[in-house]
């Protein structure tokens, strides 16, 4: 009997997360069905892939050669799903996965329109997670992936650059400011500053790329912090101060005239989303999708 790619992604599903259980919840499947399917994969081989004689499954040395071409072929079922994503016509399925504050409520909403417009047999459900959840989520879950703002360095997971976001300085409609289209960095530093708290990824972003020009934290006139970008936002069009947060943040109120986006001269606040999934993971049909229509936006 030959054997096919279904039973290496099983296999190597369950290599990974250690136990026929844990590989059956990431897979979707019953315990019996994935036994079965590494079962039939070590007959075709004529030789055991794992030793069960313990309490967590060990790879025998058949299996330790197995195992990166196992990786192989489900890369190159990866790479095959994103090429073929863009042809898809009819897609039909249920996506599921978790997204990051910025991305689940101001970025996501713009652009499931055009995509279900597309593809409007297909049922969308997202959940707005901190970066630490999602993995959580992912793993015990079974999101399909999850969209973060910083790489992810989590064994047995994967992130890939999707889509890059930009952050702006932001200014009330009123300001100055608002009559040009750039500005000095020394001219920034002297208005008072609304920002978004210590530690998130907005911050944290903001902070980096002032240091490398030279510029501390202490150096800025901080008025208030907010634990919400609504907060900030509203705060800056009340007047209190000037924020740097994400352009996908204030598209609306940029559209009423109520806030003015403008850039910051030789200072670049770039930063990306990544998509995020266990190493064993396929994407479903609608996810390959979904992801193919993000790096595309990305490109225009």
């Amino acid at each position: 009997m030959a054997f096919n790619v279904h039973q290496l992604h099983i296999f190597y599903t369950v290599a990974e997360r250690g136990t026929f259980s844990a590989a059956a919840q990431t897979l979707h499947m019953t315990q019996p069905a994935v036994t079965m399917q590494v079962q039939a994969l070590e007959e075709h081989f004529g030789t055991k892939l794992l030793n069960r004689s313990t309490k967590k499954l060990e790879l025998t040395e058949a299996g330790h050669w197995l195992l990166p071409q196992a990786r192989k072929a489900i890369d190159l079922m990866r790479e095959t799903d994103a090429l073929m994503a863009r042809f898809i016509e009819d897609l039909k399925g249920r996506l599921v996965f978790a997204a990051s504050l910025t991305f689940g409520e101001y970025v996501l909403p713009r652009l499931l329109g055009s995509f279900l417009r597309k593809y409007p047999d297909v049922a969308v459900n997202m959940k707005v997670m901190n970066t630490t959840e999602i993995i959580d989520a992912i793993g015990s879950q079974g999101l399909d992936f999850g969209i973060i703002e910083a790489p992810c360095e989590v064994p047995g997971f994967d992130a890939e650059a999707v889509m890059n976001d930009e952050l702006l300085l932001v200014v009330p409609s009123s300001h100055p400011f608002a009559s040009r289209d750039e500005v000095e960095l020394a001219e920034v530093i002297l208005e008072p500053m609304v920002l978004r708290e210590k530690g998130s990824g907005t911050r944290q972003i903001m902070e980096e790329e002032l240091s490398r020009h030279g510029v501390k934290e202490s150096q800025l006139k901080i008025v208030s912090e907010f634990g919400s970008t609504g907060a900030v936002k509203s705060a800056v069009e009340a007047g209190l101060g000037l924020s740097i947060i994400s352009k996908w943040t204030v598209k609306h109120e940029v559209a009423l005239g109520l806030l003015k986006t403008l850039r910051i001269k030789d200072v670049s606040f770039i930063r990306q989303f990544y998509a995020v999934r266990l190493q064993s993971s396929l994407l479903p049909t609608p996810a390959a999708a979904l992801l193919h229509d993000l790096r595309e936006l990305t490109h225009e």
